[in-house]
């Protein structure tokens, strides 16, 4: 487990693909249960140690999750992921090229439990959610598009189901479009940076993942 950033607080934790954040009907060991044994072992705590999901990211997806150490911090880093105060920035690959350089996308989102898919509409349908984001077009290189998105809602499979809308379905996503799967079943999106102030000493929190360490990737270091 790669801890990124800790206080007495919160923790956040560079999560790789193919973990879990939370428990789910697969049964596998869930990202909390590992802060919360790592924690434990740290601190050699006696009986259970407080660990509260504030956000989640989708299975196949690597970057910064926050953790909540406190209830305190929990209660309030609830909130503000509920008012929009936590500045999430992701970095995306794609084969195709965005029709624009820089752009706002709003869609609505209706997800189908049954085969946990997300679809995006132009126009507002029954039981859709306003989703919204813009993205950045970075950097090229012979075959790849990097894109950053700024995330300003938070809906399932967001950044995925919105590319994929306009034609730019990101690197290794079978799901959403995309022609081929990569190697170890991640996609090729990550949650980059994090940006808030802390829920509790209320000073600037700014944070960057470290990038994975495939030479695709890495071929964009020095865009960070």
């Amino acid at each position: 487990m790669e801890v990124v950033y800790e206080d007495n607080h919160i923790i956040i934790v560079n999560k790789a693909p193919g973990e879990i954040v939370q428990g789910d009907k697969t049964g596998d060991i869930p990202l909390v249960d590992t802060v919360k044994i790592w924690l434990k072992e740290k601190y050699n705590k006696p009986g259970n140690v407080f660990c509260g999901v504030v956000h989640r990211l989708d299975r196949p997806v690597g970057g910064l999750v926050i953790f909540a150490k406190t209830s305190k911090a929990l209660t309030r880093m609830n909130e503000m992921f509920r008012n929009g105060e936590v500045e999430k920035r992701y970095w995306a690959l794609t084969r195709n090229r965005p029709p624009k350089e820089e752009e706002q996308l709003t869609h609505y989102i209706t997800t189908t439990e049954k085969n946990n898919k997300s679809y995006a509409s132009l126009t507002p349908k029954k039981d859709a959610k306003k989703a919204v984001l813009t993205y950045k077009l970075l950097g090229a290189s012979d075959r790849y598009n990097l894109l950053e998105i700024n995330l300003e809602t938070g809906r399932k499979h967001q950044i995925r189901v919105q590319l994929s809308a306009i034609g730019c379905p990101i690197k290794g996503d079978l799901k959403y479009g995309d022609k081929r799967s990569n190697p170890d079943g991640s996609i090729s999106l990550i949650a980059h940076r994090i940006r808030f102030t802390h829920p509790v000493s209320g000073k600037e929190i700014d944070i960057m993942a470290p990038l994975p360490k495939d030479n695709l990737w890495q071929s964009f270091r020095n865009l960070e």
